[in-house]
């Protein structure tokens, strides 16, 4: 696979404390990287930025991003991928690439809920030496669209949850959208590379690290960009149904509090619910059902695919 570097001239003398590692795949993190630059004097070079194009294959993309990272004034690097190779080993690549004693890793269609996220988070690295972290996310910068309304519903509802909600089950609202990992954690356990497709391999690597070390939250939010239609939802669901059938043949402690199994286990009891369950994701398309409905027959409906898995 071929891989190419980029550096600004601020990344060869830098020594940081903390990395920020953000892949992404056929989507622009240009506003999330000039939003994290705007702290750079407050950081005062303790903060690096690691971008990862995981196969984008997207020239004019790659141009745009090498001139915005020469104009930043926090170290970074651009790593970009002749072919995409998975979120779990993209993410430990970065992982190999950061200097920083910590690492935060930051999904591109994050935006920062205040001007002092990135410092905030250095400030906690440095003060508090925390094994892992979760700063958590909002929906306070997330687009209004109608089309977007069942998973404004759901995340509002199941992932737009304080610091000491999440602190009840530690492991369970562990995303790498906002987590900060000191780098002897991450060498200890890594992102298992077995995971394919979308979904459970940043909780499944919560799972294993919180046998081991804390796993702490605080409230340190960004806004999740990436809202999806119910389409593209169910599609993800779709592709993280083998993900969970292994999460749950590794940790079957953790995952039987968890209601999506508590639900998946009663539905496959069920008799046709191979027949039942496209009903489930018929009606969560109903745009003139409420998107508290809508998005209770979409939770069915992963439950229903989650049952067939398990």
């Amino acid at each position: 696979m071929s891989v190419s570097l980029h550096d600004n001239t601020a990344w060869a003398a830098a020594t940081p404390v903390l990395s920020v590692l953000m892949p992404f795949l056929r989507d622009d993190p240009s506003e999330l990287l000039r939003m994290l630059d705007r702290e750079a004097q407050i950081v005062e070079g303790r903060a690096e930025l690691i971008i990862l194009d995981d196969g984008t294959a997207d020239p004019a993309l790659t141009a745009r991003l090498t001139a915005l990272i020469d104009g930043l004034s926090l170290p970074a690097r651009l790593i970009t991928l002749g072919a995409n190779e998975g979120r779990s080993k993209g993410r430990n690549r970065l992982a190999e690439a950061a200097r920083g004693g910590f690492l935060l890793f930051l999904d591109s269609d994050m935006r920062p809920d205040h001007p002092r996220f990135l410092s905030d988070w250095v400030d906690l690295a440095e003060k508090d030496n925390p094994a892992v972290a979760f700063g958590g996310f909002s929906l306070l910068q997330a687009p209004g669209d109608a089309r977007f309304a069942v998973h404004r519903q759901m995340a509002a509802r199941s992932d737009c949850i304080p610091a000491d909600q999440r602190a009840l089950q530690p492991e369970k609202y562990v995303f790498t959208s906002n987590l900060l990992v000191r780098r002897d954690v991450f060498d200890a356990e890594s992102f298992d590379a077995g995971f394919s497709g979308w979904g459970w391999e940043d909780v499944e690597w919560a799972m294993r690290v919180s046998r081991r070390f804390a796993v702490t939250h605080i409230d340190n939010p960004a806004t999740h960009m990436g809202l999806d239609t119910v389409e593209a939802l169910a599609a993800k669901y779709e592709q993280s149904a083998p993900n969970f059938a292994r999460v749950a043949a590794r940790h079957p402690d953790f995952v039987a509090a968890y209601p999506s199994y508590r639900v998946a286990k009663k539905l496959k009891a069920v008799p046709g619910l191979r027949l039942i369950r496209p009903l489930f994701k018929q009606a969560a398309r109903i745009g003139l059902l409420p998107p508290a409905v809508r998005g209770l027959s979409l939770r069915l409906y992963r439950a229903a695919l989650y049952a067939e898995a398990i």
